[in-house]
């Protein structure tokens, strides 16, 4: 009730520039002409001066908001229905009752009315007001000396009639004037929503096509008359790397697409899976996980450091933020040769701060108030203008703000302002992750390969309160000899150590057959070693500096795929994939082949059910979008007839990531969905899961 009331209150308060404008324009003349109209042309029996002077004067102090008092500004909402209840139920219905009900005043009410639907265009709130302002003007006619008499000539059962249908006649008009605008703006939206994605994507498929070229060269062509060469050691390296790249552009092209469609979409969904973070680890994994179009531009971006701090809030829309933030800074900053963009952390006492400068062009004092707006763009070719308005909702969401200072020709400074969190808010969120983890981590056995006593006691203060047993080794045969042993439940070690290959001996432990995950972490950028990584067989990557949160999530992720995963729980399973589209087919089955899965395969939804009616089946992928029979749909027959497999677990797989897909998909019958493209060991765990 209350949620609904409050949104009431913000529908009903429309603060808007042309709002301030109009109220001002029209009631300042009209409230100082209709007063001496009234008095000096008709006569009519009663006017005050007063009133209208006083009305008049609140019309025009709508024109100066911007010099009110601070408290005034702050409270402008309040103030706004004050002044809408003052000069318009108030005055009107004072003047009506004080002339006796006169037929001029009867009409003027009725106006008086449509007005006030115009400007309160919430049915709550414009009973509300409306009914504050005749409350009052019955009390001002009880309180007036002299006593007006009323002697009412006109019929009104009738007039309450009238009154009745022109407030229900004025919502139906203001609502559908309202769908109108929607839909205009929808429209507008989708048009731009539409050149944004085109114009924000050449930046990743660009990337894509420059990584894939540069692995062409790197392999020489075949030729009939000789054999294939060896590629060398460093060229087998630069492939990992470029390919390494390459991926990375392509998870900047989906963050792209999410952040535009997240921005025009209507759902409120950015609280979800709040954690706690150090900026300082999240600011350079941004900084190094973009997606730079040349080493010169990497170059222009300088890291400052600063204090680090905690902030409370979801990884990837920060990193989100600071993307857009580079993107927009970077693009003017082409033709300057000596452009750079220096970022900074700021520890303080009211707030925590991160601040990105560049000394780029600078932006005008007329459009500085506005680059927050949505699809407002400035100087930009073929941007969208979404980009700093969903900064704007992330920053909020995060109980935080940005805010933009620049000098036009000289620099422009963004900042990032975050609340300061308590000592006591961090150790309690530290006592949840205890509590909620310490089950699963208590007794296991970690082997910590790393030299640097910082590091170890870090890592040491991190998991002992959960019950974790650390040991540690420095040298390869010492690893070797202590993870043969088989006591161990983890490898956690530092992949930056000196004269230590960590990807050597992560590849020599999976070659001698040895199942346990294995979990790095890193000073470098994901993108340099992600692929390295992935060959020589490490499951998890954390980035320094580690915090508790992320430290646990890597661990646990890694623990739980591979307890399941490599000691063949899925063996014997039969998984049915079902989808039109042959290559996707493939890719799927590629995927779950790890598993040691039988695999069926169907094209369409009525396939799916002939297989289901003639074979067991322990799990079904279906893609939602078929032609024939598509996956809600087939889930629904599924769900709803009685057979062997109308319990089998089903993961419908999409490219739509709308909230009213996903929940369509629970609400038929679906265990869980998976958005394309979607990462693989993610899959793999869900399957094993839901097997």
């Amino acid at each position: 009730m209350l949620a609904y009331i409050r949104e009431c209150m913000k529908e009903g308060t429309q603060v808007t520039r042309f709002n301030t404008l109009s109220a001002a324009a029209l009631g300042a003349p009209a409230h100082f002409f209709f007063y001496f109209t009234f008095k000096y042309v008709f006569h009519l029996p009663y006017e005050n001066f007063v009133l209208r002077l006083i009305a008049t004067l609140l019309c025009l102090a709508i024109i100066l908001k911007d010099k009110l008092p601070a408290f005034v500004k702050s409270n402008f909402p309040c103030y706004w229905h004050g002044f809408l209840i003052f000069v318009l139920p108030f005055i009107f219905t004072v003047n009506l009752i004080m002339n006796n009900f006169h037929e001029l005043w009867l009409y003027w009410e009725i106006f008086m009315l449509f007005v006030l639907i115009a400007y309160v265009p919430n049915w709550l709130m414009f009973l509300m007001d409306l009914a504050i302002g005749v409350i009052c003007a019955i009390l001002f006619y009880f309180l007036s000396v002299p006593h007006v008499e009323l002697h009412p000539a006109f019929n009104i059962p009738l007039y309450s009639i009238v009154l009745s249908f022109t407030i229900v006649a004025g919502y139906l008009f203001s609502y559908s004037n309202r769908m109108g605008i929607k839909a205009s703006e929808r429209n507008n939206a989708l048009h731009s929503l539409a050149g944004g994605i085109a114009h924000e994507m050449r930046n990743p498929l660009g990337q894509i096509r420059h990584n894939l070229d540069a692995i062409q060269q790197e392999i020489q062509r075949f030729q009939p008359e000789n054999s294939f060469p060896l590629i060398s050691a460093n060229s087998v390296e630069k492939i990992h790397q470029r390919a390494a790249q390459g991926q990375m552009a392509v998870k900047r092209g989906i963050q792209i697409i999410n952040m535009i469609l997240e921005e025009v979409k209507d759902e409120d969904s950015m609280k979800n899976d709040f954690s706690y973070f150090s900026i300082m680890a999240v600011t350079r994994k941004a900084i190094d996980e973009y997606s730079y179009e040349s080493k010169k531009e990497h170059e222009k971006v300088y890291f400052q450091g600063g204090d680090d701090f905690t902030f409370r809030g979801a990884e990837n829309m920060y990193i989100f933020v600071l993307f857009n933030l580079i993107l927009n800074a970077l693009y003017f900053l082409r033709s300057n040769p000596e452009g750079r963009i220096d970022i900074q952390l700021q520890r303080g006492e009211q707030s925590n701060r991160v601040v990105i400068r560049d000394n780029g062009p600078g932006i005008s004092k007329e459009n500085l108030g506005k680059i927050f707006e949505p699809f407002f763009t400035s100087g930009k070719k073929g941007g969208t203008g979404l980009g700093l308005s969903f900064c704007k909702r992330v920053m909020h969401s995060f109980k935080g703000d940005i805010i933009c200072n620049s000098e036009y020709g000289k620099f422009t400074e963004f900042i990032l302002s975050f609340p300061v969190l308590s000592v006591s808010e961090i150790a309690a969120c530290e006592v949840q992750l205890c509590a909620e983890n310490r089950e699963f981590f208590s007794g296991k056995k970690l082997l910590l390969v790393d030299e640097d006593p910082e590091n170890l006691l870090l890592i040491r203060r991190l998991l002992i309160p959960f019950g974790v047993e650390i040991d540690n080794a420095s040298c390869i045969s010492e690893v070797m000899t202590m993870t043969g042993s088989g006591r161990y439940h983890l490898l956690l070690g530092n992949l930056d150590l000196p004269d230590f290959d960590a990807y050597e001996l992560a590849y020599r432990i999976r070659e001698s057959g040895n199942v346990m995950p294995i979990v790095g972490y890193t000073k470098e950028p994901f993108f340099m070693v992600s692929s390295r990584v992935e060959q020589s067989g490490i499951q998890g990557l954390l980035s320094m500096p580690l915090i508790l949160s992320e430290v646990l999530q890597v661990l646990t992720t890694s623990l739980k795929a591979t307890l399941d995963i490599f000691k063949g729980s899925c063996t014997g399973k039969v998984v049915l994939i079902v989808d039109d589209s042959a290559v996707n087919l493939l890719f799927v089955k590629s995927i779950l082949q790890q598993l040691d899965l039988t695999v069926m395969e169907a094209s369409n939804g009525e396939e799916a059910l002939d297989i289901l009616n003639n074979h067991h089946c322990d799990l079904m992928l279906t893609d939602i979008q078929m032609s024939v029979l598509d996956g809600l749909e087939v889930t629904k027959r599924i769900r709803s007839e009685k057979s062997n497999y109308r319990n089998i677990p089903i993961i419908g797989l999409s490219g739509d990531s709308s909230q009213e897909t996903v929940l369509k998909a629970k609400h038929f019958g679906m265990n869980d969905y998976l958005v394309k493209p979607f990462d693989n060991m993610l899959l793999l765990r869900k399957v094993v899961s839901l097997l």
